[in-house]
């Protein structure tokens, strides 16, 4: 590689695995998948597995599940933070070695009363510690700390935010490795970084504060900087910091109340980025336009009618047969059983009808429970209202008409259906809604003649009869 050569992009999503994939997280890895693939580079995936009190491998499997789930694929095998330890504790040492770093002796009582001091002189507090230029320590335990630059100001380039400046007065000295040789989050983030080849760093605006400290560690060993790009949080609708009070924020939350990763993906996208006034953008298209540019500095608001609205297109969009096969076990858990091989290909055959107004997958299967149930059906209240009055003597004359076709389909069934609604001097939803509650037990459904259809002749007559009593 030439010296003006620029290295192959490599990003990462480096998680911490103490909980789900959380929706935040999955755009910042969705976001680096999407400039590494722009740019032909590498995306890597590292577990920041650390902290092992809280490290657990249920929550490892989440973050995996949900990527997969989103279709984020990896290059090379996932990388586990803490299979590194030997090599931050060796950055340590060099750094000690080059006059970058320090043995610290200092209590947690004199830590304390430095921080006690500062607020009631109401000021930052910044770590003094009296062994920053001694060596002459006692034999007991120690941790390492980061000779930080004590005068000037540290700047970086941020692709996100832009020129951000921090005077290095503000920067205490940050531990590195803690009294029993482990290091700290901010140690091991860098050299996992450098080593992993990292060139671009996307991460959320949170870690910015975090970048001017390691930019320390990274220019004391003289290594290549990365380029920075933080992004502004998900807020919720009320403008505060997306959080469980805003109801499902985990990746798989939403696959459970039926959202395609399709539309989660493209959802996430567009918070935070744009390409003109596209709204539905396939990842091949993400792919081709996706760059920092497109990133903007305010906070994206998540707004669950908007994702409903974008999961409406990709349904309607979805082949069948996948939709049917996502869909049956969500029937399969209302009706207590599974499906057997026919009545998921009913499934498939009656999706066209079911998902043009459904939101979710969720949507799809409550409404498609009425091909399956067993007679007599349950009825909600809707229904039971609409099988009042004169009802059953229309539902008897529907009966006779329907049993006296030739043929039965969508046309022949609606034809016969008008005809009792002409000859009784009715309105056709008067015989159609009665209809519908007889062979759905719900108030709303797929259009009637469809319902027929799909149900096919026997079935429709027996529940039809069934709610003939005393016509």
């Amino acid at each position: 590689m030439s010296a003006t050569a620029q290295p192959e992009v490599v990003t990462r999503f480096a998680p911490s695995p103490t909980g789900f994939l959380h929706i935040g997280g999955a755009r910042t890895a969705l976001f680096n998948w999407l400039y590494a693939r722009h740019h032909g580079g590498r995306f890597l995936l590292r577990i920041e597995d650390t902290d092992k009190a809280r490290s657990t491998e249920a929550a490892i499997d989440a973050i995996l599940t949900g990527m997969r789930w989103l279709g984020l694929d990896w290059d090379g095998h996932e990388y586990y933070q803490s299979q590194f330890q030997a090599r931050h504790a060796e950055v340590a040492g060099e750094l000690l070695a080059r006059g970058h770093a320090y043995r610290c002796w200092m209590s947690a009582e004199e830590i304390a009363g430095q921080r006690e001091r500062a607020q009631a002189e109401r000021r930052p507090y910044r770590v003094e510690s009296p062994w920053r230029d001694r060596s002459d320590g006692p034999d007991s335990p120690f941790v390492v700390r980061l000779k930080a630059p004590r005068e000037g100001e540290t700047a970086i380039e941020d692709r996100v935010q832009g020129r951000v400046v921090v005077r290095n007065a503000e920067l205490d000295d940050m531990v590195l490795l803690r009294s029993d040789g482990s290091p700290t989050y901010m140690l091991a983030v860098v050299v996992d970084d450098h080593d992993m080849g990292v060139t671009h760093v996307i991460r959320g605006d949170d870690h910015l504060n975090n970048a001017f400290r390691q930019l320390g560690i990274i220019r004391a060993m003289g290594w290549r900087e990365p380029v920075y790009a933080h992004v502004p949080l998900i807020h919720g609708q009320d403008g505060a910091k997306m959080s469980k009070r805003h109801g499902a924020t985990g990746v798989m939350d939403y696959e459970a109340l039926g959202f395609l990763p399709e539309a989660l993906a493209n959802y996430l996208l567009r918070l935070g980025w744009g390409h003109g006034d596209e709204e539905i953008i396939s990842p091949a298209q993400a792919i081709e336009w996706f760059d920092l540019d497109g990133v903007g500095k305010s906070a994206s608001r998540f707004d669950v009618r908007k994702l409903e609205h974008l999961n409406g297109h990709y349904i309607r969009e979805a082949d069948d047969g996948r939709l049917a096969g996502l869909v049956a076990p969500r029937i399969a858990a209302l009706l207590g059983r599974s499906l057997s091989t026919g009545e998921i290909e009913l499934l498939v055959k009656a999706m066209p009808e079911l998902k043009p107004r459904a939101r979710n997958l969720n949507e799809i299967a409550e409404g498609a429970t009425f091909l399956y149930r067993s007679r007599p059906l349950d009825l909600d209240e809707k229904a039971a209202s609409l099988l009042a009055g004169d009802s059953p003597r229309l539902l008897a004359r529907a009966w006779s008409a329907l049993y006296a076709l030739d043929e039965w389909s969508a046309l022949a069934t609606e034809a016969a259906v008008r005809g009792v609604a002409d000859t009784a001097g009715v309105k056709l939803g008067q015989v159609a809604q009665p209809l519908r509650a007889a062979l759905t037990g719900r108030a709303t459904s797929p259009g009637i003649f469809d319902v027929l259809v799909l149900l096919g002749r026997e079935e429709s007559l027996a529940r039809i009869a069934d709610r003939m009593d005393g016509a």
